[in-house]
């Protein structure tokens, strides 16, 4: 049973917003400049406007929120108004699949961080930093071993 009633439970949710949300996109580039990571650009025109792109290294990351991405640890399915909630987040996952294939097939690496380790600092660069050293095998193997914008 939700603790709010419809029309409140209404506006909390009109309240989240896709983009500049705290806990997600703000708190990842906190870490990012924490981190000393520069060269990333926020809603770049790419195919599913990922949160974060650094176009140098054709490296797209997606900060997906557990309850709007069905994480399968976090994610949690909605007790009321089920005939709605279902369907919308299996679009979303669909979405994600898809648009996933569509950059990679333009070259993109594309990594997807789930909201609940962003408070794993550590750990979310070390992936992170993995995923930009991939990018940098696959381009040498490609023959580029320059570092230049590949717009």
């Amino acid at each position: 049973m939700d603790i709010f009633s419809r029309k409140t439970r209404s506006r909390v949710m009109a309240a989240i917003h896709s983009r500049g949300n705290r806990n997600t996109e703000l708190r990842f580039a906190e870490i990012l400049r924490r981190n000393g990571i520069t060269g990333w650009r926020r809603h770049q025109r790419l195919a599913g406007s990922p949160d974060f792109a650094f176009p140098a290294f054709k490296l797209a990351v997606f900060i997906d929120g557990c309850f709007w991405h069905g994480c399968p640890v976090h994610g949690r399915r909605p007790q009321s108004n089920r005939n709605y909630w279902l369907p919308k987040l299996a679009r979303n996952r669909a979405r994600d699949k898809a648009t996933t294939k569509v950059l990679r097939r333009k070259g993109w690496l594309v990594i997807r961080i789930w909201e609940h380790e962003l408070p794993f600092e550590k750990k979310t660069v070390r992936r992170f930093m993995r995923a930009l050293h991939r990018t940098l095998e696959i381009r040498r193997s490609a023959g580029s071993t320059r570092l230049l914008p590949t717009r």
